[in-house]
């Protein structure tokens, strides 16, 4: 038992977010009614598909806001049960923003119902051949106001430690999250290195400043999460180190733009980046030698070259370096070190 409590120490640090958001589908089930009474198989064989008794277009804004508000948590958060967990000092901005999000939410609903029923009409007009379909699976603006919501909880989690039951307390489930929070967190930073690599970095001979926006976010979100795991910390100061080598004007190109796609490399690598953040705990390697060896030695990015990243020469996929292996589908295993 003892060990199981060490293990639930970082959640003194952390609350959990649950983010509920409900949209409406704007879908009902075809009927073989809707296509004439035909004679189709049984259901356990083959069923009809939906129809849409809306315009979707006009639900696009709420599906957008969803996403807002997931990719907000996924900056500042890690994912944790059926939600994040995120840093206790950050639940006021955390809250301020959502509310900023459910505000925005709101307004589109209301401005949705006000125009509900002549929407609908708009719609069947728009397929006038298909109408009765559309008509006889209409919903009121009351049951659709009641499958659109925007709702949050915020808790503090505490684990089962004392029960008559102690196999309970053993399979709660909770020793298994905690366990993980490493390395689902290592395994969003490679995935968000992913997203970066994708959009900014690949194929690029020189970048703007603005290229630097998605790292500055990422630094901040593993600052905020860096007592979660001893190996957050190393790789929090590679990217501080790189940043920091960034000139401060104008566009980044040669060693300085080489030396952040070999860090974006890196992050993307989660098996990689955990062997980097273990090195520099136990003091076999500073983040100083590693960084700068991207741009030093004959077996680096310098020697590859910018041109073969942009036409994927001797490289990997996507023009990922070669000595840059692509992210392994095994569970990542990240060390203790006795630290946890």
């Amino acid at each position: 038992m003892d060990n199981i409590q060490s293990d639930f120490t970082v959640l003194d640090k952390l609350l959990a977010v649950n983010l509920s958001i409900t949209l409406w589908s704007a879908r009902r089930k075809m009927t073989p009614e809707d296509m004439g009474g035909i004679n189709l198989p049984p259901e356990d064989l083959a069923s009809l598909g939906s129809k849409r008794i809306a315009d979707p277009e006009k639900l696009k804004v709420f599906s957008s806001l969803k996403s807002r508000a997931f990719c907000f948590l996924d900056r500042h958060g890690v994912r944790f049960m059926s939600g994040w967990a995120i840093p206790e000092e950050k639940a006021g901005m955390v809250v301020q923003e959502l509310m900023s999000i459910r505000d925005e939410f709101l307004t589109a609903k209301t401005a949705f119902l006000d125009e509900y029923d002549h929407s609908v009409q708009a719609w069947i007009s728009k397929h006038e051949n298909w109408k009765e379909i559309i008509e006889n699976s209409t919903a009121s603006s009351e049951y659709v106001d009641s499958r659109m919501s925007f709702k949050w909880q915020i808790y503090k989690v505490e684990p089962l430690m004392q029960h008559a039951d102690q196999n309970a307390v053993l399979e709660s489930g909770l020793a298994d999250e905690v366990t993980n929070l490493g390395s689902t967190l290592f395994s969003e930073i490679a995935h968000a290195a992913e997203d970066m690599w994708r959009k900014v970095y690949q194929g690029k001979t020189e970048v703007t400043h603005r290229a630097l926006s998605p790292l500055k976010t990422l630094l901040g979100k593993l600052h905020g999460l860096s007592f979660v795991e001893p190996h957050i910390a190393p790789v929090a100061e590679s990217i501080e180190f790189v940043l920091n080598k960034m000139p401060k004007r104008g566009n980044i190109d040669g060693s300085d733009l080489v030396m952040l796609q070999g860090l974006v490399c890196m992050l993307k690598d989660s098996n990689a980046l955990a062997e980097h953040a273990h090195n520099v705990l136990l003091g076999a390697t500073g983040t100083d030698q590693i960084l700068n060896s991207m741009i030093q030695t004959n077996s680096t990015f310098d020697e590859v070259s910018v041109e073969s990243l942009n036409d994927g020469s001797e490289s990997g996929d996507e023009g990922v370096p070669a000595h840059y292996p692509e992210v392994q589908s095994s569970a990542l295993e990240i060390p203790s070190l006795g630290l946890w």
